[in-house]
């Protein structure tokens, strides 16, 4: 296990399809450090609720992201930097998973167009976000301001220039 210097955990945020996976994976690779999904903190009643086509509720993420929180915690306390991905669409939702802000939980915010992202979506199979609530991801995206000292890397690149950029910016 590695740790970054000064970073405890790389938060890759971003609406669904805007590759958050993908480039979290790379970053963790990169840093040989411990990397989970986002979904994988979601209860099944989530899963079949988005699957379903409906967008959850404040209400349905509070546990989910609670549990992102804790999962970063306990790498913070072991000293290991780790690296998750979690869409963080609003500014209330990133203050809970970064714990209020800690200068050691750093954002990547994914950044790009809706119309590159639905594209992107119907390219892409098995996954339970269907395209259709992309239109509310947006609505719902309150973008990082300038106190919550995010990376915003746009999504125009291939995965691994959008990781290297992102690892970039990190370490300056």
């Amino acid at each position: 296990m590695h740790q970054m210097p000064g970073v405890a955990a790389v938060v890759v945020m971003g609406v669904s399809g805007a590759g958050k996976s993908t480039v979290g994976r790379l970053i963790a690779a990169r840093l040989d450090c411990p990397f989970r999904d986002a979904d994988s903190f979601h209860p099944s009643a989530n899963i079949e609720k988005m699957a379903s086509g409906q967008p959850l509720t404040d209400e349905d993420r509070w546990p989910w992201l609670r549990a992102i929180a804790t999962w970063i915690e306990v790498h913070r306390a072991a000293g290991t930097t780790c690296v998750v991905t979690c869409s963080a669409l609003k500014r209330v939702y990133r203050d809970l998973v970064t714990d209020n802000q800690r200068t050691d939980v750093r954002l990547v915010y994914l950044k790009g167009d809706i119309e590159l992202i639905a594209a992107r979506l119907k390219a892409r199979a098995g996954h339970f976000m269907p395209p259709a609530l992309l239109r509310s991801q947006f609505d719902a995206l309150e973008e990082p301001r300038a106190d919550e000292h995010a990376i915003a890397v746009s999504i125009d690149e291939p995965p691994e220039e959008i990781a290297q950029a992102a690892l970039t910016a990190l370490r300056s």
